[in-house]
């Protein structure tokens, strides 16, 4: 085609555009406002109700399932929904199968189906299903959850079911498990979809009945911890230790108080009730490290086999209020904070204050007197503790110091690190002496190495024998200039000088 005729058809098609548009703006100039509004809803109208029309069968049974049982439409369904910690995941999961087998023991969960659920709460998502058909029908999302130190169940992630309510009004559940990439403190949250909302929030109680009723948590021994998600919390499930008072060192006296306060006591609770005397406990253990403070703790706990006991240290103290609500929960309960001196500084050391503080005595001091609730704390540092902790009755009521072990304290330790060893140790009187200041844990330690020199020099002996010799020669090492730092890491003596040969 020639240049010149080229240019003219671009040229009528511009004009014709433009006369277009301005013939457009004035048709829009004389009509009213209202009329161009509805005339764009009722388009908008008409493109949703393309899409659903051009949405194959597949995409809509994932609504008619949901508004086929309960008898109404999806823009009439109350939602009634309830959050749990990250944590109650489990409990969730039993407490929905205890539901089920109870109303509807043939139902099956469904899933959903679609790109983006990780942003979308489920009723949102069969809105989008409906509406645009974004969503379909799919598998149910499982993810493995503990029940015990090991034992494991599968817990429903992402999924629906269609049951009844107790009256035997229809009822769909949607559950959707903690996400830990959307947040410090992800939640699993359950969604009650019924046609009124007195049935849902009938159903919620119920479930709520039943999760109390098989909280797996209940009588074990648990212990917050951070997950490699942006620090969210965790419970784990630990193995209750199995100790006995003779593998206990303690100065005399000492454990038997401890017994006494914390089991002991636990025993005559409904006629210390009956004497007008409270039942919430604190105690504190201290003294420096490695003298066998946690030792202790894990004594107790194997002592106390019908409390469930929550353990926190570290990074988790972070964590208080959880597990503060959660021993409140299931007592008879044990809360244990380790090196409570990371969150209960005196305030006079400094001029800001850890808010863990005041979480710390508001949390003790809110369990009520009642409660069969007891606070067991440990730290290495007692004089820098708050005073409002330590000096205030009905916060601790028992504080004892658990110090380095004296020569037959020493002596004993020895003999009980040994024990599954052949000790030929006549007169222990001078290995013992030179042990002098040490803690607990360097008698263990000591123990260990001495053993494991000696499975070199005996690899044909089953079980092998221990001398003051081999000791003698362990201990010098550790107690060398060399050594000085791991020494007083285990909790050893200062450096002896070297002796000449």
């Amino acid at each position: 085609m020639p240049a010149d005729k080229t240019e003219t058809t671009s040229e009528a098609i511009a004009t014709g555009t433009a006369t277009a548009k301005a013939e457009t703006v004035a048709i829009a100039e004389t009509l009213d406002a209202a009329v161009v509004n509805d005339l764009a809803v009722n388009l908008s109208k008409l493109l949703d109700a393309a899409r659903f029309r051009i949405t194959d069968e597949k995409e809509a049974e994932l609504v008619t399932r949901v508004t086929g049982h309960l008898g109404c439409q999806l823009a009439h369904i109350p939602n009634v929904s309830v959050s749990f910690g990250s944590w109650e995941h489990v409990n969730l999961q039993l407490g929905l199968d205890a539901y089920l087998a109870a109303y509807t023991p043939s139902a099956e969960w469904f899933g959903v189906a679609g790109g983006g659920r990780s942003h979308q709460d489920i009723i949102d998502m069969l809105a989008d299903a409906a509406r645009l058909g974004n969503f379909q029908l799919g598998a149910v999302d499982y993810r493995t959850v503990a029940t015990g130190p090991d034992s494991v169940t599968e817990a429903v992630q992402l999924g629906l079911v269609a049951t009844t309510a107790p009256d035997g009004r229809p009822v769909v559940l949607a559950v959707r498990g903690p996400q830990e990439h959307r947040g410090p403190s992800p939640a699993c949250q359950l969604q009650i979809m019924a046609a009124t909302r007195g049935t849902a929030t009938a159903v919620r109680e119920e479930v709520e009945r039943l999760i109390h009723e098989h909280d797996v948590f209940r009588g074990g021994l648990l212990q917050f911890e951070m997950n490699e998600y942006r620090g969210n919390e965790l419970v784990s499930f630990m193995v209750r230790p199995e100790l006995t008072a003779e593998d206990v060192i303690l100065p005399a006296g000492t454990l038997d108080a401890i017994e006494r306060h914390v089991v002991r006591s636990r025993e005559h609770n409904d006629r210390l009730t009956a004497h007008g005397q409270h039942l919430k406990r604190g105690v504190l253990l201290y003294g420096p490290p490695g003298t066998g403070k946690t030792h202790t703790v894990r004594y107790l706990l194997s002592r106390l086999t019908g409390a469930t006991v929550v353990v926190l240290s570290g990074g988790a103290l972070r964590f208080l209020g959880s597990a503060s609500t959660l021993v409140r929960r299931l007592q008879p309960a044990v809360l244990v904070i380790e090196d409570v001196d990371l969150i209960a500084q005196d305030r006079s050391y400094g001029p800001g204050t850890n808010p863990l503080l005041f979480e710390l005595l508001n949390r003790i001091d809110g369990i009520g007197a009642d409660a069969d609730v007891t606070f067991v704390l440990t730290t290495n540092r007692v004089d820098v503790l708050e005073k409002a902790l330590t000096e205030r009755p009905g916060r601790v009521d028992l504080a004892l110091e658990i110090p380095k072990p004296n020569a037959t304290e020493r002596d004993r330790l020895l003999r009980l690190y040994t024990k599954d060893i052949d000790l030929e140790l006549v007169d222990s009187t001078e290995i013992v002496a030179a042990l002098d200041g040490v803690t607990a844990s360097f008698v263990r330690e000591l123990v260990r190495r001495a053993v494991l020199r000696e499975l070199d020099r005996q690899p044909e002996r089953e079980r092998i024998t221990l001398t003051e010799a081999s000791l003698r020669e362990t201990l010098d090492e550790l107690q060398s200039e060399r050594q000085e730092l791991t020494s007083r890491i285990l909790g050893g003596a200062a450096a002896q000088p070297a002796t000449a040969d």
